[in-house]
């Protein structure tokens, strides 16, 4: 494995395990979701100019338009739920309450 191929999977699986094991609050858990959206599109950056084919130029530039996509979903969901609990922790949102 080169070293480029270990520093973007140990990034992804950093975000991976951020995101599964400190979920305490819901900026925590989107900044590990982007950590890792980031690391996919870096790694796809780099195999489409290793593959050097127009085709596979487009994914990146796909994953980044649907990365920011996510993003802006995730902060109105952030900002939605801060003025409806008064916080972001994870433990006080339930989908049982009205």
């Amino acid at each position: 494995m080169t070293p480029v191929h270990f520093s973007f999977s140990s990034a992804f699986i950093l975000g991976l395990t951020g995101l599964a094991l400190h979920r305490t609050h819901l900026l925590s858990a989107l900044l590990c979701l982007e950590g890792m959206m980031l690391s996919l599109f870096i790694a796809l950056s780099l195999w489409a100019l290793r593959l050097e084919s127009v085709i596979f130029s487009t994914a990146p530039m796909l994953l980044l338009a649907f990365s920011a996509c996510e993003a802006s979903a995730g902060l109105a969901l952030l900002v939605a739920t801060s003025r409806t609990h008064g916080t972001d922790r994870l433990q006080n949102l339930s989908l049982l309450q009205c």
